[in-house]
C-alpha cells in the first residue's frame, strides 16, 4: 500500500467547537443543529462536511470510471448531492446517506451503470459500505 495523501484536521470543542485543518484552508466554527437539541448559528456541524467530501470524492468515481470506459461525460456539469441524516433509534445514534447524481447527456442505462461502478470504487463508499445506509439516485434531464 501507498499513501498518496494524508490530511490532518483538529477538532476542539466537540459538535459546538471549531475545526481547522493542519495546513490551514479549512477553518471553521461548528454549530449544533436546533433539531439535534443546539443553538443552530452560523458553523458548519460534521453532517455538512462528510456530506460535501463524499459528494466530491463520489463525483470524481464517477469520471474516472467514465474515462476508464470511454465515455464523455461533461464534467464540469456533474453534481453530486449528498443528503446525510444523523438518525436515532432504540440502539443509539447513526447515519444514513442518500447521493442524488446527475450527469446530463448520458442515458439511463449508462448513468445507472456509471453510478453503481463508481459506488464500487469510491473511497468513501468503501468505507461506508455495509456501516451505513446509503441510497443512490440517479436524476436525468427531463
Amino acid at each position: 500500500m501507498k499513501t498518496l495523501y494524508e490530511a490532518t484536521t483538529i477538532a476542539n470543542g466537540g459538535r459546538a467547537g471549531h475545526i481547522k485543518s493542519e495546513d490551514g484552508p479549512l477553518d471553521h466554527n461548528l454549530s449544533v443543529p436546533k433539531s439535534m437539541g443546539g443553538e443552530g448559528g452560523n458553523g458548519t456541524n460534521p453532517e455538512q462536511l462528510f456530506g460535501a467530501a463524499y459528494a466530491a470524492c463520489f463525483g470524481g468515481s464517477i469520471q474516472s470510471v467514465a474515462k476508464n470506459e470511454g465515455i464523455d461525460i461533461d464534467n464540469e456539469a456533474l453534481t453530486v448531492t449528498a443528503v446525510i441524516g444523523f438518525c436515532k433509534d432504540d440502539d443509539g445514534y447513526f447515519l444514513e446517506a442518500t447521493l442524488d447524481c446527475y450527469i446530463p447527456g448520458v442515458d439511463l442505462k449508462t448513468g445507472e451503470d456509471l453510478v453503481e461502478k463508481a459506488h464500487e470504487v469510491c473511497p468513501f463508499s468503501k468505507a461506508t459500505r455495509d456501516n451505513i445506509t446509503v441510497t443512490l439516485n440517479l436524476l436525468l434531464d427531463e
